[in-house]
């Protein structure tokens, strides 16, 4: 695998969840919080080299902040994939540079925002549990640690059929130019509550089915969620340092 995706030791950090995944050998899949700089460096390492190859500009800047959390998916000390998840506060949300009457008005609904930022998978890991996984326990940090109800995201306008399919998000901003990465966005909208309720109606099935678009059947287990609630409290401890 590319030297781009090393990142480093992890050893010492909390665990959030364990994935084995057939697709991938099998080999063992781990989700952490991005607790150091030099894990937030590797993550952003891999958001740049995904964005890079669809043309999308990108910055360094360290995503270290008292409201942000970044996730990664690491596969022997490998970062294969991140997501961050950035809480509404006083300083805003990046949504609001291109949507700012769309983010008042469910503010003004009383939703407690989580956007979803720089999600980035290897192209190398052609893995639907890795991605919901990841989504996954950024839904479970975001609805059940810190009672957030709304999720938004900003995709690109040919990506929205994907995430209305794959995770049930709704369109609630038009298409617009999204500075940041110098390339058109659409603004997308989950409610948490909602998305806990797929999750329950498709954890009854034993494996997802033949051609399954929707990514929650790959979601953890009832169980499993509860290992990683559990987990939650000194994750979130560690990335605050």
């Amino acid at each position: 695998m590319p030297d781009r995706l090393l990142g480093s030791d992890w050893s010492d950090h909390p665990v959030l969840a364990e994935i084995v995944d057939e697709s991938l050998g099998p080999r063992l899949v781990t989700i952490r919080a991005a607790d150091t700089e030099g894990h937030r460096s590797s993550a952003n390492i891999l958001v740049h080299s995904r964005y890079a190859t669809r043309g999308y500009r990108t910055s360094f800047e360290s995503s270290a902040s008292a409201n942000v959390v970044t996730l990664v998916a690491t596969d022997r000390q490998q970062t294969i994939g991140t997501v961050s998840m950035r809480f509404d506060s006083p300083s805003g949300l990046l949504a609001g540079d291109s949507f700012p009457e769309e983010i008042e008005q469910l503010r003004a609904r009383g939703c407690r925002i989580c956007e979803f930022t720089k999600l980035a998978v290897d192209d190398a890991v052609k893995s639907k549990r890795v991605l919901a996984s990841l989504f996954h326990t950024a839904y479970i940090w975001a609805y059940r640690l810190m009672g957030f109800g709304a999720a938004i995201i900003e995709v690109n306008p040919r990506h929205v059929r994907y995430y209305e399919r794959a995770l049930g998000f709704a369109v609630i901003g038009p298409e617009r130019l999204n500075r940041r990465v110098d390339a058109p966005a659409v603004l997308l909208y989950l409610d948490l509550a909602q998305a806990r309720q797929h999750a329950e109606r498709f954890a009854a099935e034993a494996k997802p089915s033949a051609g399954e678009r929707s990514l929650y059947p790959y979601f953890f287990s009832a169980k499993e969620e509860e290992g990683i609630v559990a987990r939650l409290p000194r994750a979130e401890a560690a990335a605050k340092l």
